[in-house]
C-alpha cells in the first residue's frame, strides 16, 4: 500500500535525494582536502521508487499478506452496506505477482489474490509470445454487501429490520483469452468469459405495513431478492491494415438464463401477516457483428465508419403468490391481492447501427469533426398467464406489443489552438427519434375488480439538442482557467392514436401524457493556481438550470405547467501543499445547493420540494519519518441536512446524515526486500431518516507484509 500519492511522494523524495547528493559531495570533498587523496566516485542518487522500495535491487516478484478486522457498535448490515466489507476479521493473499522469461521472447506471468472472509479471489495466468500471441486465464470472484433493513415510521418509532447482518452477492467471471498478434498480416483475438451473480440483495420495494394502527397503510415491510444469474459470451475480433485503411471485423455470442425471486413481507408484526414471492426468470440468446474502418484520405482528412447487427431472444417465465410463508404454491384466499402464476412469453430485438466520422484538419490549429449516427430498433413480445385475486377463481389473461424507432444523429465537433495560451472548443449534437409503441391486453377485472387490459397506441417524436462550448487559458505558467457552457433541449411529443386507459373521465397514464419538454442549463469555471513550487490551489464552481414543462391530451382539460424545476450550485476547492522536504499536505472542501420544485408541494404536504444540499471535507497527509519509515493520515467528514418528517401526510424523503473517518497508516521498510504496513481507522455514521436505527461507529485494524524475490 502506497503511503502517500504519487504525486506528493515524488515531491518528498526528490527534495530529499538533493540533500543526500549535497552532503554526499561535501563530504568527499573535504576527506580529499584532508588526504590528499583523489576525490571518491559519487555514487548515482536514489530515484523515488527506488527510495520508496528501499535499495536500487529490482525484484519483479512479489506477495503481500493481509489480516484485519472491524469492531465496534451500531447496526451492522448498514456497515457493512456502506463500506463493502464483511465487517468482521478477514486476511489473507492481499496480491502478488509472478514473472519469469521462458525464452528470450516469451513471458509467463502470475498473478494470485485471496482474502477470506471477504469472498475475494483472483487469479491471473498468462502467456506471451513477442510477434506471434498470447495465452490468458483469469479467474475472479467477489462479495458485495447490501443492507435488508425495511423502512422507519417517525410518529410511532416503528423500526423494521430484517436482518443483523447485510446480504452478501456473489458475482465472478472466469474468461479464457487467446490471440495471434504478428507484425504483419491478420491479426486474431478469441475471448470465451463465463459470468455469474448468486446470492441476495436487499431490495427498497417495500411491503405494506399499518404502523399506525387502523387503516394507515404504508410501504415499509422489509423485501429481499434471491439472484441466480449466468452468462456464457464468445466473442472473435479479426482486424488488418491495408494500405492506408484499418479494417476490423467482430463476431459475439451469448446465452444466459436469469432466475431471481423477489421476497416482500407484508404487515410484518401483525394479526395477519403475508409473504408474497415474485418469480422473475428469462433465458436468452443474443448474437451481434460488427465491422469498423478507418482511412486517411489525406495526411489531415481521416474517414472512419462503423455498422453493427444485434438480434436478442428472450423467453421468460414468472409468478407472483400470496402465502403464509415464501415459496408456496398457489392457494385461494379472501385476504390475498392481485397475483399472476404460469407467467410465459417471448420477446425479440433486432438492432442495426451505422456512424460515419470524419476528423479534418484545414489549418495546423484547427481541427472539425462532423459525425453522423443511423440507429433503427424493431421488437416485439407476447404474453400469457393466470390471474388471482382473493378467493375468486384464476382467470386467463394474455398481452401483446410491438415496437420500433428511428434514431437519427449529428454531431459536429471544433477546436482552434491558433490564439496564444489559448484552446477554444465547441460542439452542436441534435437527436431526432420517431417511434410507435403498441401495447394490447395485460391484467384484467376479477368479479368486478380492477380495470380493463390495455390497448394503447403511441406514436412518438422526439428532438434532442445540445450546444456546448469550452475555453482554456494560460494566462502565466503557474495558473489555467478552464470556462464551459451547455444548454440542453429535449422534447417529447406523443400522438395517443388508440387509447382506453380512462380514469374517471380524465385520461390516464399513458395516454394523459401529450408533450414533456426537458431544459437543462449548464455553466463551470475552474481556476488551477501554483502559487509557490510547494503549494497549488484548484476552485471550481458550477451552476446548473433545469426545468420540466408538461402539457396534457386536451381531453384532459388541464393547461401546460412547469412541473418542476430544478437549481444547483456546486462549489469545489482542493489545496496541494508541501511545507517541508518530508511533509505533504492535500485537502479538499465541496459544497452543494441543490434544489427542485414541484407545483404539487403547493397543494399537498404529501409531495415536498426535494433538496440535495451537502458539504464535505477530506484531509490527507503524508510524513517521511525516516529513511524506511512513512506515516500517512486522512480525515473525511460529510453532513447533509435535507430531512424533514413529513410522515403524517406522505413518505419523507432527504437524506439527514453526518458521517466521519479518519485513518492512519504506518508503513516500515525492514530491508530492500521486506516491507511491513499497519493501518488503523475509525468510522462513524449516523442517519435521521432511519431514526437512527443505521447508525454505527466501528473501528479497524489492518496489516500487511510484503516480500518480494
Amino acid at each position: 500500500m502506497t503511503p502517500l500519492n504519487s504525486t506528493c511522494y515524488f515531491q518528498v523524495h526528490k527534495m530529499r535525494r538533493c540533500w543526500v547528493v549535497l552532503l554526499g559531495l561535501a563530504a568527499s570533498t573535504v576527506s580529499a582536502a584532508e588526504t590528499n587523496a583523489p576525490p571518491a566516485a559519487v555514487a548515482a542518487p536514489l530515484t523515488p521508487q527506488q527510495m520508496f522500495e528501499g535499495g536500487t535491487n529490482s525484484y519483479n516478484n512479489w506477495i503481500e499478506f493481509s489480516s484485519g478486522g472491524f469492531f465496534g457498535g451500531g447496526n451492522r448490515a448498514s456497515f457493512q452496506q456502506q463500506h463493502q466489507t464483511s465487517g468482521g476479521v478477514f486476511g489473507g493473499i492481499e496480491g502478488s505477482h509472478f514473472g519469469t522469461n521462458l525464452d528470450k521472447t516469451t513471458t509467463l506471468s502470475l498473478d494470485v489474490r485471496a482474502i477470506a472472509e471477504l469472498d475475494d479471489y483472483q487469479v491471473k495466468l498468462g502467456v506471451e509470445r513477442e510477434k506471434l500471441g498470447y495465452l490468458r486465464l483469469s479467474y475472479r470472484e467477489f462479495r458485495t454487501w447490501s443492507d435488508g433493513d425495511g423502512g422507519f415510521f417517525p410518529p410511532t418509532g416503528m423500526n423494521y429490520p430484517l436482518s443483523k447482518d447485510a446480504f452478501g452477492l456473489d458475482r465472478g467471471a472466469f474468461s479464457l483469452e487467446a490471440g495471434l498478434t504478428p507484425e504483419k498480416g491478420i491479426k486474431a483475438e478469441f475471448k470465451y468469459t463465463h459470468t455469474f451473480r448468486e446470492g441476495q440483495e436487499g431490495s427498497t420495494i417495500w411491503g405494506d405495513t399499518h404502523p399506525a394502527g387502523g387503516t394507515l397503510v404504508r410501504g415499509l415491510g422489509p423485501s429481499l431478492e434471491d439472484i441466480h444469474e449466468r452468462a456464457d459470451s464468445f466473442q472473435l475480433d479479426l482486424s488488418d491494415h491495408v494500405k492506408s485503411t484499418e479494417l476490423g471485423l467482430g463476431l459475439h455470442f451469448e446465452t444466459g438464463k436469469v432466475a431471481d425471486t423477489l421476497k416482500i413481507t407484508q404487515f410484518p408484526g401483525e394479526l395477519i401477516q403475508q409473504k408474497i414471492t415474485d418469480q422473475q426468470g428469462a433465458t436468452y440468446d443474443g448474437f451481434n457483428v460488427h465491422s469498423f474502418t478507418e482511412t486517411w484520405l489525406r495526411t489531415n482528412l481521416l474517414l472512419s465508419s462503423g455498422f453493427s447487427y444485434s438480434h436478442l431472444d428472450n423467453t421468460f417465465f414468472g409468478s407472483r403468490i400470496y402465502g403464509s410463508d415464501f415459496d408456496a404454491g398457489y392457494t385461494p384466499n379472501a385476504q390475498f391481492g392481485f397475483g399472476y402464476y404460469n407467467l410465459s412469453g417471448s420477446s425479440r430485438l433486432n438492432e442495426y447501427v451505422m456512424d460515419l466520422n470524419l476528423l479534418y484538419k484545414p489549418a495546423p490549429n484547427f481541427t472539425f469533426i462532423p459525425s453522423v449516427r443511423l440507429q433503427k430498433d424493431y421488437s416485439d413480445e407476447s404474453a400469457s398467464g393466470m390471474e388471482t385475486l382473493g378467493a375468486s377463481l384464476p382467470v386467463a389473461f394474455a398481452a401483446n406489443g410491438d415496437a420500433g424507432d428511428l434514431d437519427v444523429r449529428g454531431r459536429l465537433d471544433f477546436a482552434y489552438r491558433g490564439f496564444t495560451n489559448w484552446v477554444l472548443h465547441a460542439r452542436v449534437d441534435l437527436t431526432e427519434v420517431d417511434g410507435n409503441l403498441d401495447q394490447y391486453g395485460g391484467l384484467i377485472p376479477i368479479a368486478g375488480i380492477g380495470i380493463p387490459g390495455v390497448q394503447s397506441g403511441i406514436e412518438e417524436r422526439n428532438f434532442i439538442q445540445q450546444y456546448t462550448a469550452g475555453a482554456r487559458w494560460y494566462p502565466s505558467r503557474h495558473v489555467t482557467l478552464d470556462a464551459g457552457f451547455y444548454y440542453k433541449n429535449d422534447i417529447y411529443h406523443y400522438d395517443n392514436t388508440l387509447e382506453n386507459t380512462i380514469n374517471d373521465g380524465v385520461l390516464g397514464y399513458p395516454g394523459y401524457l401529450e408533450e414533456q419538454k426537458f431544459a437543462t442549463y449548464d455553466g463551470n469555471l475552474r481556476l488551477t493556481w501554483r502559487l509557490l513550487p510547494n503549494l497549488s490551489l484548484s476552485s471550481r464552481y458550477e451552476y446548473q438550470w433545469s426545468t420540466i414543462h408538461t402539457a396534457p391530451d386536451a381531453l384532459a382539460g388541464l393547461p401546460d405547467v412547469e412541473s418542476s424545476t430544478m437549481q444547483s450550485h456546486i462549489l469545489a476547492q482542493d489545496v496541494n501543499w508541501t511545507p517541508w522536504s518530508r511533509l505533504c499536505l492535500q485537502t479538499g472542501f465541496n459544497y452543494v445547493l441543490s434544489d427542485t420544485a414541484t407545483p404539487a408541494s403547493d397543494v399537498t404536504q404529501a409531495i415536498l420540494d426535494a433538496r440535495n444540499n451537502y458539504w464535505s471535507v477530506n484531509f490527507s497527509s503524508g510524513l517521511v519519518l525516516d529513511n524506511k519509515t512513512d506515516l500517512n493520515v486522512s480525515y473525511y467528514y460529510y453532513q447533509a441536512d435535507d430531512y424533514y418528517n413529513n410522515s403524517l401526510e406522505g413518505v419523507p424523503f432527504g437524506a439527514g446524515g453526518q458521517e466521519h473517518s479518519i485513518t492512519a497508516t504506518i508503513t516500515r521498510r525492514l530491508s530492500d526486500r521486506i516491507r511491513v504496513s499497519l493501518k488503523y481507522g475509525y468510522f462513524r455514521y449516523s442517519d435521521a431518516a432511519s431514526g437512527g436505527n443505521a447508525d454505527y461507529g466501528v473501528n479497524l485494524v489492518f496489516a500487511t507484509l510484503r516480500y518480494r524475490f
